[in-house]
């Protein structure tokens, strides 16, 4: 059985470097850093700006290597989404920014696969949760009613688009 090394890291989407946490890690396995971060970068590339997981896999036996690289946390989407750098301290009273649901739905196709939800409704309903603590509304209204929105059915034409 091959012997595997497992690195994880987080790295600017487009800019990993050949330092910490990736080259001391990957260095002492032979495998050349310079292409381990040229692959990161090819593959993180749509992300700039973010701070994205990825995985490092290692056979430090054929000194070959693969790149799992995960989504951005869903803060860190519906922030870039509003162009803006945090979000509310005070997110039940001090709002920072307002997307549209078209928004949230592409958020949550693009999350879709890391979390555990059952339909786009229940996906749809996790981002627009994290909406609401990051102090982001949602077509001028507050998370709590665009939740309560949602649960009555009035989202329900554009829920189903998203589910392909």
């Amino acid at each position: 059985m091959a012997d595997i090394l497992e690195v994880a890291a987080l790295v600017e989407g487009g800019k990993a470097s050949g330092g910490p946490p990736i080259g001391p890690a990957v260095g002492p396995t032979g495998v050349p850093i310079k292409n381990v971060v040229d692959t990161i970068n090819e593959k993180t590339k749509d992300f700039k700006g973010l701070k994205v997981p990825v995985t490092i896999l290692i056979n430090k036996e054929d000194k070959t290597f693969e790149i799992k690289v995960s989504t951005p946390m869903a803060s860190a989407l519906l922030l870039k989404e509003c162009g803006i750098s945090k979000g509310s301290g005070e997110p039940t009273t001090t709002f920072v920014g307002d997307l549209s649901f078209e928004q949230i739905l592409k958020i949550a196709r693009m999350k879709r696969d890391s979390l555990n939800a059952l339909n786009m409704k229940t996906c749809a309903k996790t981002i627009i949760g994290t909406a609401f603590s990051c102090g982001i509304k949602i077509d001028g209204k507050t998370a709590r009613e665009v939740l309560k929105n949602v649960d009555d059915g009035q989202y329900d034409d554009q829920l189903a688009e998203g589910e392909n």
